[in-house]
């Protein structure tokens, strides 16, 4: 049963958050994927459901896999197997990702640029932060790779915004 506002976004936040660790540490040891996906599992119990949230979760984690493919097979980002499909715990972090544009990062939909502002900063630092604790590499050089990241993450987090609001269903 989803919980009343302001504790829902909290809880979206902290979810998030602890889903995020999982997953990053997760890359070392797979076994804390598990928690990540229960950190999904709650959200679709206690926030939201999967009729309100699971055709975004789904379209997210599309786009989040195309995305960091495409890094990967640019040379922008090098992972330590020599595997060409990307990581698991990636995956499920895109997935953990898309079920806060509605809830604890909807904030960030009006005016656009807030969340481009958003992606631009968080968004290379969210990937500098998980490629030293997950030993990504960025071939690059960090500070290339930083701000190619950052021009991606701005125009993504409009559009990841604009897409939130296309899939929330409406009302009957």
């Amino acid at each position: 049963m989803p919980l009343t506002a302001p504790r829902s976004l909290i809880l979206n936040a902290l979810l998030f958050q602890l889903g995020w660790f999982a997953c990053v540490f997760g890359a070392q040891r797979p076994w804390l994927l598990l928690l990540a996906g229960a950190c999904l599992v709650a959200h679709f119990l206690w926030i939201s459901s999967w009729r309100e949230d699971g055709r975004l979760v789904l379209s997210v984690l599309l786009f989040g896999c195309l995305l960091d493919s495409s890094l990967l097979h640019l040379g922008v980002l090098a992972f330590p197997s020599d595997s060409p499909l990307l990581p698991g715990w990636l995956a499920l972090l895109w997935a953990l990702f898309a079920t806060t544009l509605n809830h604890s990062l909807a904030w960030s939909a009006r005016p656009w640029w807030l969340g481009a502002l958003l992606g631009a900063v968080f968004g290379p630092l969210s990937y500098y932060a998980g490629a030293q604790l997950a030993d990504v590499g960025m071939p690059l050089g960090t500070w290339p790779t930083l701000a190619v990241l950052a021009g991606i993450w701005a125009g993504a987090m409009v559009g990841l915004n604009t897409l939130a609001r296309v899939c929330k269903p409406r009302a009957a």
